[in-house]
């Protein structure tokens, strides 16, 4: 039974999977815009102009599954009390995934050899998603 997390960007969906694409080669296996439902959405439930906002799309990043949307599309995301783990073969791997998620970031703990990783750090990307990365022994 998979566990995937589903990432509301609130209005950034598109922003991020972009963001996400060249900095960890995010495939996209699936996007469905607002505008290409097949039922209508209740009125009052997406702000004007939100039509072409993302729906629902699924992401590839390193064989996982990462489901994600532009949710209610207010411009206000929150990634609290979790975070993604990303798990590189190599400490060459974890500079250049560290690196790029922290382009627009914020480092939450310095990447550095640990007792149980040769490189292990977290950062805050710049949507407000905390990532761990570390090199798995």
């Amino acid at each position: 039974m998979p566990l995937q997390p589903y990432l509301f960007f609130d209005g950034r969906c598109e922003e991020a999977i972009d963001f996400y694409k060249a900095k960890l080669g995010a495939e996209v296996k699936m996007l469905m815009r607002f505008s290409e439902s097949p039922e209508p959405h209740p009125p009052g439930r997406l702000p004007p102009g939100a039509e072409n906002k993302v729906m629902h799309a699924e992401l590839s990043i390193a064989g996982n599954t990462v489901l994600c949307s532009d949710g209610h599309c207010q411009g206000k995301p929150s990634f609290q009390g979790f975070a993604l783990t990303i798990i590189v073969p190599s400490a060459a791997d974890a500079d250049r995934v560290f690196a790029g998620l922290n382009d627009g970031g914020e480092v939450r703990m310095p990447l550095a050899k640990t007792f149980f990783s040769a490189r292990f750090g977290m950062v805050q990307d710049r949507f407000g998603v905390s990532w761990m990365v570390y090199v798995a022994k």
